[in-house]
C-alpha cells in the first residue's frame, strides 16, 4: 500500500526541526525521481531558502534528506541546480548497453577444472593448455576458452564461482676440490646442457626427510625428477644415471652448484663414463643455476609441498615420478620461453611471450633429429605425447599423488 503525504501545513522552520526529530527512526522513500525533485523545488522556493541564514539551510537540508533519503551530496548537487537553473528537471538516463556474455558458468567450471589438474599454472600456460585441448585433442568444451585474453582469464578466476571450487596445494663456501671446471654453460641453443640441484623436504624430531633431485636441460627446459633417501654417493650415483639415461637427446654437459653431492669422485667417474662434461657455478654469480632453481619451486614445491616427509617413502615418491610426474612436466605442462628484446633506448628486456610444452620445444628445434639418441625417434615420442590429453594426464598423475599422499598417513 502507498501512502502519500501532503506537508503544505509545515510553513516554519521550526516545525519542520520538530519533525525531522519526531521521525528520527521512521524512514520515507519517494514515489519516482520525478516527484522527489518536483517536491524539492516547491520546498525551496516556500521557504525562500537562498535567503536563509546558514542555520536555517542545514534544517532545511535536513528535512529534504530525511523525506527523500538522498545524501548531503546529492542534496547539494539538486541545490545548486535550483541555484543555477531555477528548476530542478529529471533528466532520463541514457540507455545503457549491455555487454554480450561470452564465457559462461560452463566456462568457469572449465577453468576451474584446468586448474586443479595443472595447480594453477600462469594465466599464458594455461590458456595454451586450453589451445592444445581443442588444436590437438579435439575436446569442443574449451572452445570458448581457447581465445581468451590472459588478462580476463584471470577476470575470471575472481569471480565467485571459481573461488569456490578451486584449490591450489647458508652461503656456498669456495671448494677447492678440482672436480668440474668453473663456468656457465654455453649451449649455443643445443639441448643436452643440464642442470641439477637437489631439494629437501625437511627435518623433523631429528629425523632427515627425503631429497628430490631435478635435472633440467637450459634450452627446451625438459625436466627429470627423481627421490632418494639421502645425498651421499651410495643413493645419488644410481638414481643420476638412471636420470640421465632417460633423456631423449645426448647430454653433453652436467652443470651444478659446488656442494659435495655432485662435486665428488663418485659422480666425476659416473659422467666420464657417460662421456658428459661436467662444470659447476662460479663464485659470486648466483644466476648460473637459477633455471633449475625456479623449477624447484614452481614444480617440486608446487606439487609436494614443504612438510616433512620421512626417508621410507623415498622409494614410493621416485615411482611416483617415473610412472606420471615426469611425463607430465615434459609432454603436458606448458612452460614459459624468454625472448630477448631492445626497447628504444637500447636497454635488452627478457619478454616470455612463448608458452609450449618441453616436447615441443624440443619438436620445433631446427634438424632437431639430430640430438637425439640413439635408437630414440620421434614417432615413439609422438606416442607418448599423444596417448593422452593434458587433461587426462593431469588427471591421472593428481590421483597417483593423491593416493601417494594417502600412504604417507599409514
Amino acid at each position: 500500500m502507498t501512502i502519500r503525504m501532503n506537508d503544505n501545513r509545515l510553513v516554519t522552520l521550526g516545525q519542520l526541526e520538530a519533525f525531522t526529530r519526531a521521525t528520527h527512526s521512521i524512514v520515507f522513500v519517494g514515489a519516482s525521481r520525478k516527484e522527489k525533485y518536483a517536491w524539492i523545488e516547491e520546498l525551496l522556493s516556500r521557504f525562500f531558502y537562498f535567503t536563509l541564514r546558514k542555520r536555517d539551510k542545514m534544517t532545511v537540508r535536513a528535512y529534504m534528506m530525511k523525506m527523500t533519503g538522498y545524501s548531503d551530496a546529492q542534496v547539494t548537487r539538486l541545490i545548486r541546480k535550483k541555484k543555477t537553473t531555477r528548476r530542478i528537471l529529471a533528466v532520463p538516463s541514457p540507455t545503457r548497453s549491455a555487454f554480450r556474455t561470452i564465457y559462461t558458468t560452463d566456462d568457469v567450471a572449465r577453468l576451474v577444472e584446468m586448474d586443479n589438474a595443472h595447480e594453477k599454472l600462469s594465466g599464458a600456460a594455461t590458456k595454451k593448455l586450453f589451445e592444445r585441448a581443442c588444436t590437438i585433442f579435439h575436446d569442443e568444451r574449451f572452445i570458448r576458452l581457447k581465445d581468451i585474453s590472459v588478462s580476463h582469464l584471470y577476470n575470471l578466476r575472481g569471480r565467485r564461482q571459481y573461488l569456490s571450487h578451486a584449490t591450489t596445494w647458508t652461503k656456498t663456501c669456495p671448494s677447492s676440490v678440482p672436480i668440474g671446471e668453473r663456468r656457465k654453460p654455453s649451449p649455443d641453443g643445443k639441448p643436452g646442457y643440464i642442470r641439477v640441484d637437489s631439494v629437501h623436504q625437511g627435518d623433523q624430531d631429528k629425523e632427515k626427510g627425503v631429497y628430490h633431485i631435478n635435472l633440467v636441460d637450459e634450452v627446451i627446459q625438459w625436466e627429470l625428477v627423481g627421490c632418494v633417501e639421502g645425498i651421499s654417493e651410495a643413493f645419488l650415483a644410481p638414481l643420476l644415471e638412471m636420470l640421465l639415461d632417460q633423456f631423449p637427446f645426448r647430454v653433453v654437459e652436467f652443470h651444478s652448484d659446488n656442494g659435495s653431492e655432485y662435486v665428488n669422485y663418485v659422480v666425476a667417474r659416473l659422467l666420464n663414463k657417460l662421456t658428459i662434461a661436467q662444470t659447476k657455478s662460479r663464485p659470486r654469480k648466483s644466476n648460473d643455476n637459477a633455471l633449475v632453481e625456479g623449477k624447484n619451486g614452481s614444480v617440486i614445491r608446487k606439487h609436494m609441498g614443504h612438510t616433512h616427509i620421512p626417508r621410507r617413502h623415498a622409494q614410493a615418491i621416485n615411482d611416483f615420478y617415473q610412472e606420471h610426474f615426469n611425463t607430465y612436466v615434459n609432454y603436458h605442462r606448458p612452460s614459459g620461453y624468454a625472448a630477448q628484446k631492445i626497447d628504444r633506448r637500447g636497454k635488452i628486456t627478457r619478454v616470455y611471450d612463448t608458452w609450449e610444452t618441453p616436447y615441443e620445444r624440443f619438436r620445433g628445434l631446427p634438424d632437431a633429429h639430430l640430438y637425439l639418441k640413439h635408437g630414440v625417434t620421434f614417432e615413439q615420442l609422438d606416442m607418448i605425447a599423444s596417448s593422452n590429453s593434458d587433461m587426462d594426464c593431469a588427471t591421472m598423475m593428481q590421483k597417483a599423488k593423491l593416493n601417494l599422499f594417502k600412504s604417507f598417513r599409514l
